[in-house]
């Protein structure tokens, strides 16, 4: 079907609606009088119905052509976004960009930076990859990201700091070592210990990297930290787990353990380009928002430590 409309006619008939009158709108609108009136009248025979009528000295919109404004409205408002986009695909802006997360980092730094992002890049989409140990390094060094936030730099890629996560061992109130009021390294060898498995390694074979304590008698190796939560909140076994998760849980069927030359340490996480001088527009504009926002949180944290 073709359209009898067009959205230059719409668009008139909507600066007349906002600005109270033909002549104001002729001036918001750059053009004459007699334009913005032969605009809507074509519009009236166009569609059969009448928008315009005569209310004191001045032609207002009739409540037909309001009615039929409000539909109109979002009709426009869609059009201008088209034309945004394309100014901004016409810009190099990618359509999508990949953000790699290791596991270890706290979500709810993306989130701020994220909505300030989105605001004003209207065209580009954003997907999260959680990763972990080598599938971390493997979305690094394979360029598969387009940001990566990642533990420990990688060889031949830039990186600053984004932030610290503390690991804390944990307990359900119900396992034995809950009840000790100091843990040695012994106690826990002879305990079940939950672990998170390296994502970027085959479950099937020993590929995968390994970090920390693990010479526990008996592991159960989960997939994530929710994984984990669960399994260490049932009793299963000990575990480290970012205090973040713990903060955000806030569960009273875990204990935080003390644990001999090993209470609690500190995760550094840093953000990288793994696509370096290739890195798109959008890319950049959302890692700059990322560094400037991690800074803010990491300098408030030192200021807190300090006082």
């Amino acid at each position: 079907m073709r359209l009898k409309s067009t959205l230059e006619q719409w668009i008139t008939l909507q600066e007349v609606d906002k600005a109270g009158s033909i002549q104001a709108a002729a001036v918001s609108l750059n053009k004459s009088h007699t334009t913005l009136i032969y605009l809507i009248k074509k519009l009236e025979a166009q569609l059969g119905v009448k928008l315009l009528e005569i209310s004191g000295r001045r032609a207002v919109l009739t409540k037909h052509a309001k009615s039929l404004l409000r539909r109109a409205d979002s009709m426009v408002e869609q059009a201008r976004d088209l034309e945004e986009m394309s100014l901004q695909l016409s810009a190099g802006v990618e359509p999508e960009i990949t953000i790699a997360m290791d596991h270890l980092c706290d979500p709810t730094l993306l989130y701020k930076p994220m909505k300030e992002f989105l605001k004003n890049n209207t065209t580009t989409s954003i997907q999260i990859v959680e990763t972990s140990l080598s599938k971390t390094t493997d979305m690094v060094t394979s360029e598969e990201a387009d940001i990566a936030i990642i533990t420990l730099p990688i060889t031949n890629y830039p990186a600053q700091i984004f932030s610290l996560t503390n690991m804390l061992p944990v307990v359900s109130i119900s396992h034995p070592l809950a009840e000790q009021d100091y843990v040695s390294i012994q106690d826990l060898a002879i305990h079940s210990q939950v672990v998170i498995r390296d994502l970027g390694g085959s479950p099937s074979t020993t590929s995968g990297k390994n970090v920390g304590w693990l010479k526990s008698n008996q592991r159960i190796t989960v997939d994530n930290f929710d994984h984990a939560f669960r399994a260490t909140e049932q009793g299963l076994g000990f575990c480290r787990l970012p205090e973040h998760v713990l903060r955000q849980r806030n569960d009273e069927k875990l204990k935080i353990i003390k644990v001999e030359q090993n209470e609690k340490y500190h995760v550094p996480l840093h953000i990288t380009l793994p696509k370096r001088s290739k890195t798109g527009l959008a890319a950049k504009t959302f890692y700059e928002i990322l560094l400037r926002e991690a800074n803010e949180h990491l300098n408030t944290n030192n200021e807190n430590v300090n006082v």
